[in-house]
């Protein structure tokens, strides 16, 4: 086949992909929330699984904190402007997007510490077994062995009485493979074992119900799909029928019963707050909860079929014209198993997220040839869709990133 044969002409197809995103763009209904963040003139942000794009109502929230809360109210803020309660306020924001209830959900420290403290906690519920089932994470806790399976279609052989607890994520970071929540659930309480979840790629994306399919504990992050900002604290979610025989392992002031009596006997807090550890980042979870204030106006059923929606569109419009330059899917192709974003495999795909990222297309790139794009669907829309990919078909036809400044 010649060089000229296998890079067919696509612009018929953009032409009417461009007609179809704007009908689509047009009876989006969840359209009207894109005003509600701050979207640079000429940037998409494909990256939102790895840093969400800011909703307008942070700054005026900061600023409140700042100008008044903090600098006028000084220590009376704790009380007077709702600080000390602050991780269950945000926490109540998050529960609904996850099947959980009001006053089962906190929010503080990082998703690693987060992740920690469960772990910690399910092997404190399960003392006689000491082996972790894990899914891709590093040794957390010592003295006890990992033992690593790739799918959850290993986890029936690999559950023994020597199991407290699988660890895994719901979407998988590089793929957005969407593991079966309610079947391995059902599998681990069969053995005996706990279920420890990452909801990271899921909050905000993919539906979910921990309580509906049995979860035992679960964690995520808040600044992807959720849009709390750069580090944003994540949350904690236990089991209604664990959480008073719970104890995580760091008994910080914060999740005392009584946190200003500093008594040598530890007592938790009663439920999630015995989650909580140290003092509140105040900053960041006032940027959170504001971040999250619009979230009570989305509906979740239109929020989901979006997700599924615009990957399976942008899926099928790289398919129609970048297959040939040797780009491969490498997500599922049931949108039932799939996140909210996609993955590419393309030799060059590093080089290529770069000349991208120079055209004001933000993704990310995953070794040793994942190209990720998310699709964030309250500010992310169809027309957005159809200029990434003709960007990258036109990357890839005229070989744009194989100039210098896009090596190494």
């Amino acid at each position: 086949m010649s060089d000229v044969a296998a890079r067919p002409a696509r612009t018929d197809v953009f032409v009417s992909a461009r007609a179809e995103a704007a009908r689509r763009d047009a009876a989006d209904p969840l359209a009207k929330f894109r005003d509600a963040f701050v979207l640079q003139a000429g940037t998409i942000n494909l990256d939102g699984n790895s840093l969400g794009s800011m909703p307008r109502a942070v700054a005026a929230r900061l600023e409140r904190v700042l100008g008044s809360e903090w600098s006028q109210g000084l220590i009376r803020s704790w009380g007077g402007a709702g600080w000390f309660n602050l991780p269950e306020t945000v926490g109540d924001r998050i529960a609904p997007l996850i099947g959980a209830a009001a006053g089962e959900v906190v929010v503080g420290d990082s998703t690693s510490v987060s992740l920690f403290k469960c772990i910690a906690a399910a092997l404190a519920l399960r003392p006689e077994r000491r082996v972790l089932l894990l899914q891709g994470i590093a040794d957390m806790v010592p003295g006890v062995s990992l033992r690593a399976v790739k799918s959850t279609g290993s986890f029936a052989e690999a559950i023994d009485e020597s199991v407290a607890a699988i660890v895994l994520s719901h979407v998988h970071y590089r793929t957005a493979q969407v593991e079966d929540m309610a079947a391995v659930n059902r599998a681990a309480r069969a053995a005996g074992a706990l279920t420890v979840w990452d909801l990271s790629h899921t909050t905000g994306a993919v539906p979910v119900d921990v309580k509906g399919t049995g979860c035992d504990f679960a964690i995520g992050c808040t600044y992807k799909y959720l849009n709390g900002g750069p580090g944003a604290p994540a949350y904690c979610w236990v089991s209604p029928e664990l959480i008073e025989r719970t104890r995580q392992p760091l008994s910080g002031w914060m999740g005392h019963k009584t946190p200003f009596e500093f008594s040598f006997d530890y007592q938790p807090a009663a439920a999630i707050r015995r989650f909580v550890c140290g003092t509140p980042q105040i900053l960041s979870l006032a940027a959170l909860d504001a971040a999250l204030e619009l979230w009570a106006e989305v509906d979740l059923a239109q929020l989901h079929r979006k997700s599924r929606d615009t990957t399976e569109f942008f899926i099928e419009l790289v398919e129609r014209t970048c297959a040939p330059f040797g780009v491969t899917v490498q997500s599922p192709r049931d949108a039932r198993r799939r996140g909210s974003h996609v993955a590419f495999g393309y030799a060059n795909g590093l080089q290529v997220m770069r000349a991208l990222a120079a055209q004001g297309i933000i993704g990310d790139f995953r070794t040793p040839d994942t190209m990720r794009f998310a699709v964030a669907p309250l500010y992310i829309g169809y027309a957005d869709i159809v200029r990434a990919v003709a960007a990258l078909h036109d990357i890839l036809q005229t070989r744009i990133w194989d100039r210098a400044e896009f090596r190494g």
